[in-house]
């Protein structure tokens, strides 16, 4: 067992693959543009520009119940991933042998893959909740959803991210905690939505699980991005409540499951506002809760403006991050809806 898991651990498999798929590490040479960009792109479902911007899309032109579980999901699972990374701290495979196309978390423990779990449970998680709600053939929704999880995972090999045993892991995690917590998502939408303290309970939780993430004595991006996702979590949360208590939750009308929605060309500009308006609600929420929360943290621990250093400090980023991502929770899930009524596109 030892020398297969060794074996899997092995940089050198990694930079076989990479090899196989046309990546080179003298020059860094790439012989096989398709697979480069296609294994990038994939990649990127893993990072924040996806989340910001797909999995609303679910809520704006699906069903803000299919939205909901899959945030629900997504945060239990991406908090148990960097923890987990944190605490068994084993490495990111090494360059050379390895080609490394990210940069940014390098500085960041590699078992499990946090990308193989979030694919794993973002897709699944949407396979097996949709066929209560939505007419669908499940054989086609398997193979979609095997597909993507696939991709994401081998986009971390490609990347030279994560060795095999990194990426198995995070699927195999993210499969145990799906079977796992499967039997009582119901209980916990009932919960969520109906139970009186939920509003204020959920976020102080994971604001709690925030300031109790594993200290490092180097700074890594794990803490801050375990706080984003938490954040827009403790958002979502709030703001679905909202919605609950108001009588206005814009799920699909009807007797479930209802039929896909046709795909005409005036559902698909409708769909293509409500994306764009919706993004840059976002968006600007974002960067205008961000710079206010950091302009006020700077100025409560007498930091220099230009100190863009102090940002890292677990008592200045935890609470900005939080704050950000909580407000763009809330505006996703209880403003936007109501913008796109006003302008006419929902």
């Amino acid at each position: 067992m030892q020398e297969l898991l060794a074996y899997l651990q092995d940089p050198e498999l990694v930079a076989r693959f990479q090899r196989r798929c046309g990546l080179f590490l003298v020059g860094y040479e790439v012989r096989n543009w398709l697979l480069h960009i296609l294994f990038l792109f994939s990649a990127g479902l893993g990072h924040e520009i996806f989340y910001i911007t797909c999995l609303p899309c679910i809520h704006w032109s699906l069903d803000p119940f299919l939205c909901r579980r899959l945030v629900n999901m997504w945060g239990l699972v991406m908090y148990i991933g960097q923890v987990m990374k944190d605490l068994l701290k084993l490495p990111r495979p090494v360059s050379p042998p390895v080609v490394k196309l990210e940069t940014r978390v390098d500085a960041e423990y590699g078992l499990p893959s946090t990308h193989a779990m979030a694919a794993t449970s973002i897709s699944f998680t949407l396979l097996f909740s949709a066929p209560s709600r939505l007419q669908f053939q499940f054989e086609v929704g398997l193979l979609i959803a095997v597909t993507l999880s696939s991709l994401v995972c081998l986009s971390r090999l490609y990347t030279g991210m994560h060795s095999v045993l990194d990426v198995i892991c995070g699927v195999v995690i993210s499969a145990v905690i799906l079977l796992l917590t499967y039997p009582c998502w119901e209980t916990l939408d009932h919960l969520q939505l109906h139970t009186r303290i939920s509003p204020i309970a959920v976020p102080a939780l994971l604001l709690f699980l925030c300031y109790k993430y594993p200290d490092l004595d180097h700074y890594s991006t794990t803490r801050g991005d375990t706080t984003t996702i938490l954040g827009a979590c403790a958002g979502s949360s709030v703001g679905y409540w909202v919605n609950e208590q108001l009588g206005e939750t814009f799920e699909p009308q009807g007797t479930l499951p209802v039929p896909l929605p046709t795909l005409t060309a005036n559902a698909l500009a409708l769909c293509t506002g409500r994306f764009l308006v919706g993004v840059v609600a976002l968006v600007g929420t974002r960067q205008i809760v961000k710079t206010t929360s950091l302009h006020v943290l700077y100025s409560w621990y007498r930091v220099p403006k230009n100190d863009h250093n102090a940002r890292r400090r677990k008592e200045i980023e935890v609470p900005y991050k939080f704050t950000t991502y909580t407000a763009v929770g809330l505006v996703h899930s209880i403003l936007t809806n109501r913008i796109f009524v006003l302008l006419g596109l929902l």
